[in-house]
């Protein structure tokens, strides 16, 4: 008995046949998605003139796809955020098709003091927990501002490595990324960056790429060393060039990212004086032009 084999049945396998498998894709089919790091709203949610749902209205408008709302402008911050604010977000940031994709903390892993570590420690973790009920995927953390006196980074270093995985212990549990941002403080290469990352030595962590923060050397090869350990990003207007800040090469930075192969999250961040909504609206015209939705 032959089965039933009709021309809709037919036109699925077709179509189904003609898409290839990923591992066949060129790399420039690999599709990142455009996210905003609301840093660049800093001045105005400071003052209070904007806040976090006035973001993602911003969000909506420009068809931003998702936004890294950082927890600096979330009411009672550096303590974690009444549940009713961080629902009644996420369910604005819902109905106007904004995804939020992560948060991000200020914190100090190069003190020398263990109980100020340790500190820093809960709050990292209340945050793991804050990032989940907003249905993000990870959260920001930092190495610290610099080597303390009387230490060496060596000695920094290991101390790091046991509260970073503290932190990611709970992520994991949470299923919360841990992403570290090198912010030209403790860690001003990409090599001191890839270091750490390797000490830590887990699948839940990886590396905030921020453009911006690379001041040694060449920042695309800087760049192009980071891009494997990448989570997500920090895509800023400018890169430094021997202490003088260039306008970035966004073609460049697109070609490292084809060649990568990261398909994730591609989040701005504006700087700078002037309204920071013609800035952002500004930069994202110029970042579409050479990343087409």
């Amino acid at each position: 008995m032959r089965a039933k084999f009709d021309r809709r049945s037919f036109l699925s396998l077709a179509a189904a046949a003609a898409v290839p498998p990923v591992s066949a894709m060129a790399p420039d089919a690999r599709r990142v998605r455009l996210a905003l790091n609301v840093y660049s709203f800093n001045k105005p949610l400071r003052d209070g003139a904007i806040t976090l749902p006035d973001v993602v209205d911003f969000c909506a408008r420009h068809r931003i796809d998702a936004l890294d709302a950082t927890g600096y402008y979330f009411p009672g911050y550096p303590a974690a955020p009444p549940d009713d604010y961080i629902y009644n977000l996420k369910r604005k940031a819902f109905l106007n098709g904004i995804q939020i994709h992560g948060t991000g903390v200020r914190n100090d892993f190069a003190a020398p003091d263990p109980a100020s570590r340790a500190a820093d420690v809960r709050m990292v973790k209340d945050w793991i927990e804050v990032a989940a009920k907003l249905g993000a995927s990870v959260i920001r953390v930092f190495s610290g501002p610099n080597v303390p006196d009387g230490h060496s980074f060596d000695q920094v270093l290991q101390w790091m490595v046991r509260d970073l995985q503290e932190c990611i212990a709970h992520g994991r549990r949470y299923g919360i990324m841990v992403g570290l941002q090198h912010h030209n403080d403790f860690l001003k290469t990409a090599d001191q960056t890839i270091r750490l990352v390797k000490a830590v030595d887990s699948e839940w962590f990886g590396v905030i790429l921020d453009v911006g923060s690379l001041r040694q050397g060449d920042p695309y090869e800087e760049i192009r060393k980071l891009v494997p350990y990448a989570v997500s990003w920090q895509l800023k207007e400018t890169v430094w060039y021997g202490g003088k800040e260039t306008p970035i090469d966004l073609a460049r930075l697109k070609a490292i990212i084809d060649s990568s192969g990261y398909r994730g999250f591609l989040p701005i961040e504006t700087l700078g004086g002037g309204d920071p909504r013609t800035r952002v609206a500004g930069f994202l015209g110029e970042v579409r032009k050479i990343f087409p939705a």
